[in-house]
C-alpha cells in the first residue's frame, strides 16, 4: 500500500488531487494536510511513501516543511506545488530538498505519471543495488545497504542524492554525461532541466566534504557531465 501526504492550505484543491488520484490509483492511501505544521506531524505520525508540497502555507511554509522532513528522513521523495512558473523559485525548491516541482494548474494524470516516477526510482534504488563497495579517500559506499560514510562517519544522502553517486562511482574515471544522469535519475522528459542536476550534485559535494574548484571525488567536465575520480586497482 502506497501512501501519500497531501499539504495545502486549499482545501478543494486538496479534494481535485486526492480524487484525481484515487480515480488513477486506487489503492493508494491519501492523508492531508491544511498547513505546514500538521504536514510534519502528519509525516512524523503515518511515515508516507511520498509527500506533495504546497510551497505557501500558514504556519510553516512548503520549504520549511521540507527542510524538516529532510533533516528526519532523507529518502521520502518530496514534490512541490506552486502557482509561480519562476526559475528562481522553482530553484530555492529544490535547494529545500525537493525531488520534483509541478506549476499549478496541472492534469490529475501528469501529477501521477510525478509520482510514480519518484517512486519507481525509490523501489528501483532498492532493488537494483549490487554486492559491491567502493573506499576510497576515507568514503565508503555499500552498495548493499546503501550506507555511505566518510571517515567512519555517515553521510545521510536523498534517494536522489545516493542514486547520482551510485551512478558516477560505478564509472570511476569515465565522464557521465548530463543527459545519461538525467534520464536514469529523473527521466526522458527531464533531459533539458540541468537546474535540477546542479542543485543535486551540489549538495551532494557538500555532504562529502568536496569542494568543487578542488574535488577529491566528483569532478566537473565542462559542458558535459561530471566524472568520479578513477579508482586505484
Amino acid at each position: 500500500m502506497v501512501k501519500i501526504l497531501i499539504a495545502d492550505d486549499e482545501p478543494d484543491v486538496v479534494e481535485v488531487i486526492t480524487v484525481g488520484l484515487r480515480m488513477n490509483s486506487p489503492d493508494w492511501e491519501i492523508i492531508s494536510a491544511e498547513d505546514g505544521q500538521m504536514a510534519v506531524e502528519l509525516f512524523r505520525k503515518e511515515n508516507p511513501d511520498l509527500v506533495i508540497l504546497d510551497i505557501n502555507m500558514p504556519r510553516l511554509s512548503g520549504l520549511e516543511t521540507c527542510h524538516i522532513i529532510r533533516r528526519e528522513h532523507a529518502d521520502v521523495p518530496i514534490i512541490f506545488l506552486t502557482v509561480r512558473d519562476d526559475e528562481i523559485e522553482k530553484v530555492r525548491g529544490l535547494e529545500a530538498g525537493a525531488d520534483d516541482y509541478i506549476i499549478k494548474p496541472f492534469s490529475s494524470l501528469e501529477l501521477v505519471a510525478r509520482i510514480r516516477a519518484q517512486l519507481r526510482r525509490t523501489m528501483s534504488s532498492k532493488a537494483t543495488a549490487i554486492k559491491n563497495m567502493v573506499e576510497y579517500q576515507g568514503l565508503k559506499i555499500d552498495f548493499v545497504t546503501k550506507n555511505v560514510t566518510l571517515d567512519n562517519h555517515p553521510v545521510r544522502l536523498t534517494s536522489i542524492e545516493y542514486n547520482l553517486l551510485y551512478l558516477l562511482a560505478n564509472n570511476p574515471g569515465r565522464v557521465v554525461s548530463h543527459d545519461y544522469l538525467l534520464t536514469k535519475i529523473w527521466g526522458p522528459q527531464y533531459q533539458d532541466a540541468l537546474d535540477y542536476l546542479k542543485v543535486h550534485i551540489r549538495h551532494l559535494r557538500e555532504k562529502l566534504g568536496d569542494d568543487a574548484q578542488n574535488p577529491r571525488f566528483i569532478f566537473t567536465e565542462r559542458s558535459k557531465g561530471y566524472r568520479f575520480t578513477a579508482l586505484p586497482e
